[in-house]
């Protein structure tokens, strides 16, 4: 079929050219913004009640839509290119200067290598105290400076002079940071510092978001800086040259209860540069005379930060390119030897400050992008991020247990081995939303905390993680004495994720995800539970709204944290939460890795819990940190006069909860390898028969090999479909089809999880066009045993949209020659 160049008109099947009128055209263009794809009904329709349209037959307006809809896709596609080109362009120019600064760094080296091995570290004398192998080594202190506006417009000037050549690449040796490579689709360039004092981490990266937009997002860190409590304005000085000085208190949390929290008083300076580059650069405010004085405040630690900041420049054809900074002194001396890598690593600061920065600002350009609808239980992209951010704040909250906060610490029973606080003022965790939840005053209530932390060894944390969230019941102790619990009168809020009784098993929902998926926020549903009939306080079903992050173990110093908190079916958006959870830190470098993101199942090597059959496959996991740190943090809410009574109740439970990780832990130790690698089990008995029926049938039917092996042993089957390039997965044949089984690719598609994919049904992945190609040729996938189906676009286990080139489906049969399921494979998938 011939098409046109424009609206104007349209070739036909039979050669036939038809002009259009304006009229017939703003006529036509009316409906197709109504329906761009008007079924043959509505045509003739068209034809009957427009008058203008009555001279053009049905079959000549079906073309124009079909040329209508072409030219839109083709218009799109353009557009889309033309956004890649510029982004490309506007990359490959970060490159080149990224690689101009490499060069000049290794010729520093070539005309260096006689000299020192400092020679080449920073010259930067910002720093009043410099940590060496723990120990606090104080240098002469510069004298008081004015605090008059010219003296810190002065300071202020200092400091953007300091930053610009951090912020360039030029003052501070930078190595690129391992696993962070450069391209189109990456984060950004990241690296840390070599050789200077303190820690530093410097990244850039290209956004879709203009420079004040960048301004405003990076000025509000509480949002964006996880570690972060508290960022107060103290003064605010407009500079004759149109920028503005600002005196700035700011609070940092601490990652564990062995150590304390950090703060700043820090000068932070926002100006324009003469090329119209936007910066924000800060530093500690030094010694001044008569100016803005914080005094140390009592568990907190003043930390400071060397000169830091952000270079946002304007992006030909919209958009930023930005520059980012961190150059922190964390006063590494003050804490356990053990814990001083946390503080004296450049690549921990990197994950925690800097890398979340760029995060935050891609996350907020791609919800820009979409469409604004709602997203998985009626929630936009920002109201799901504030969410996250919820619960990472509470946990954090609960884990340092401020007494400007409420908390106060509870006598011990005699084993140190947890800490218990208690929080007088509830309704400043929970709001007004508890007295008319529980039907009782809120001041007849107090919030328990019970915290631990434990070191771990040769203890990788993605795959400890990963498993503490798909094998809760291998963990959680639910045996809990019915009075006791009811006692504690407050329903959903009562226990984090317990429940009187026994649960079966744990249902996943997806809520969201963000763009690297790095973290998950998910709701998790109890099956099974059992409960006490009598206390009709007691919900029959329990929910937990879920945080996770941390699953890539190539991810070099992230901690990973399971933070989850009891809500009801309602989900209300002003419901407390009372966040409990755990937090793995790695202590050491991580030596190497595998792909991310991939299931672990050890609870046959644990030999706890039931004997429920459970799927698990070959894994070929990386190695991880030698030592670990976890963090626990258990929130309770009770009823004031039964505080000593649930403190003893949550001590035992915590205890418990303790003693199960701990044997979680040692199994995941024990399956390390010499090589540092976990040798994860091949699998079950199941997986591994049902592997060579899916490879046998897919021979059997299609009359090719479905895998490349060179063994006809089982578990090099199951090795080799988990491996496979191409998404693979079963589902039953039922009338409502689920899936019970997918491979690596598959999963990743699915954007699931082995435990939870049979949540996902094949009528919920597949659209209107593969749902009617699928089951209308269902009977003849019976009967010849398989079918090929064109390409198209499905949905993920999130919703998101998946377009695939070609898939194919084949009936799976047994030894007996028996259909036992239905096997798919989708070739050249990809996310759109």
């Amino acid at each position: 079929m011939a098409m046109p160049k424009d609206d104007k008109g349209v070739m036909t099947d039979n050669g036939k050219y038809v002009r259009y009128t304006p009229e017939q055209i703003e006529a036509l263009e009316k409906v197709y913004h109504e329906c761009p794809k008007p079924s043959s009904l509505r045509r003739q329709q068209l034809v009957r009640e427009c008058p203008i349209l009555s001279n053009i037959e049905p079959k000549q307006i079906k073309v124009w839509f079909q040329n209508r809809r072409c030219r839109e896709k083709q218009r799109k596609e353009s557009s889309r290119m033309h956004s890649v080109n510029r982004k490309l362009s506007a990359m490959n120019k970060l490159l080149i200067e990224e690689n101009e600064r490499l060069q000049k760094q290794v010729s520093q080296h070539l005309v260096c290598c006689g000299r020192p091995n400092n020679a080449l570290a920073t010259n930067d004398t910002s720093c009043e105290s410099v940590v060496t192998n723990g120990q606090r080594r104080l240098t002469p202190q510069r004298p008081p400076r004015d605090a008059s506006p010219a003296g810190l417009l002065s300071i202020a000037e200092e400091t953007l002079a300091e930053f610009l050549p951090k912020a360039t690449g030029t003052a501070i040796e930078w190595v690129q940071m391992p696993g962070m490579k450069p391209g189109p689709d990456s984060i950004g360039i990241i690296s840390v510092a070599h050789g200077c004092n303190g820690v530093a981490a410097r990244a850039c990266g290209l956004v879709s978001l203009e420079p004040t937009r960048v301004a405003e997002i990076i000025k509000d860190r509480p949002s964006w800086y996880r570690d972060c409590r508290v960022v107060n304005v103290l003064n605010v000085l407009p500079t004759g040259t149109g920028g503005t000085i600002e005196i700035l208190y700011m609070q940092l949390y601490a990652p564990t209860t062995l150590a304390a929290a950090r703060d700043f008083l820090l000068l932070r300076y926002t100006t324009v540069t003469q090329d119209g580059s936007l910066v924000l650069c800060e530093r500690s405010l030094p010694n001044i005379q008569n100016g803005p004085c914080i005094p140390l405040v009592a568990n907190f630690v003043r930390a400071e930060m060397l000169p830091s900041g952000y270079l946002i420049k304007p992006c030909e054809g919209g958009g930023s390119v930005i520059y980012i900074v961190d150059h922190m002194d964390l006063e590494a001396y003050s804490v356990p030897e053990v814990l001083r890598p946390l503080y004296e690593s450049s690549t921990v600061l990197a994950q925690k400050a800097t890398i979340m920065a760029l995060r935050q600002l891609r996350q907020i350009a791609f919800e820009v992008l979409q469409s604004g609808a709602p997203n998985n239980w009626g929630r936009r992209p920002t109201e799901l991020r504030a969410l996250s951010q919820r619960l990472s704040r509470g946990f954090n909250e609960a884990l340092n247990g401020f007494a400007d906060e409420g908390w106060s610490l509870m006598a011990s029973d005699g084993v140190d081995d947890v800490t218990v606080l208690v929080n007088s003022l509830p309704e400043k965790l929970m709001g007004s939303i508890l007295p008319t939840a529980s039907g009782y005053s809120s001041a007849a209530h107090v919030i328990l905390c019970v915290k631990a932390s434990m070191l771990l060894q040769d203890v990788p944390p993605a795959h400890l993680l990963r498993f503490l969230r798909e094998h809760r019941s291998e963990w959680a102790d639910y045996n809990i004495d019915a009075y006791s619990a009811a006692a504690i009168k407050l329903g959903p809020c009562s226990l984090p994720g317990g429940q009187i009784g026994n649960f079966g098993g744990q249902v996943i929902l997806p809520l969201a995800h963000t763009i690297e998926h790095e973290e998950l926020l998910e709701v998790i549903k109890m099956e099974g539970v059992a409960h006490c009939p009598e206390d009709a306080l007691v919900p029959g079903e329990m929910f937990l709204l879920q945080l996770c992050n941390g699953m890539d173990e190539n991810a070099v110093g992230m901690c990973a944290e399971l933070i989850f908190a009891p809500i009801d079916a309602s989900f209300a958006d002003d419901a407390p939460l009372l966040p409990s959870g755990f937090r793995i830190i790695p202590l050491d470098p991580i030596k190497g890795g595998s792909s991310p993101n991939r299931t672990l199942d050890l609870a046959s090597a644990l030999d706890i819990g039931g004997s429920r059959t459970r799927t698990s496959s070959n894994y070929n996991v990386g190695s991880g940190s030698a030592r670990s740190l976890l963090t626990i943090a258990f929130e309770f809410a009770c009823e004031s006069h039964m505080q000593e009574a649930v403190a003893a109740l949550a001590r035992q439970h915590v205890r418990t909860v303790i003693a199960s990780v701990q044997k979680v832990a040692s199994a995941l130790s024990s399956n390390m390898n010499s090589n540092g690698t976990l040798q994860a089990p091949l699998g079950t008995p199941e997986a591994h028969i049902l592997a060579r029926w899916i490879s046998h049938s897919y021979s059997l039917y299609l009359g090719v090999d479905l895998l490349k092996s060179g063994s006809g042993r089982s578990e090099n089957v199951l090795k080799l479909l988990w491996n496979h390039s191409d998404a693979i997965m079963c589902c039953s044949l039922k009338s409502m089809p689920v899936f019970t089984f997918a491979n690596q690719a598959g999963l990743y598609m699915l954007e699931t999880t082995l435990v939870a994919l049979q949540d996902i049904s094949l009528e919920k992945v597949l659209d209107e066009h593969g749902r009617k190609g699928l089951f209308t040729q269902f009977a003849q996938i019976m009967q010849q045993g398989f079918v090929c189906l064109q390409g198209g676009v499905c949905c993920s286990g999130m919703g998101r949209p998946v377009s695939y080139e070609r898939a194919v489906a084949w009936k799976v049969v047994n030894e007996e020659a028996n259909a036992h399921c239905l096997a798919l494979m989708f070739n050249n998938w990809s996310f759109v």
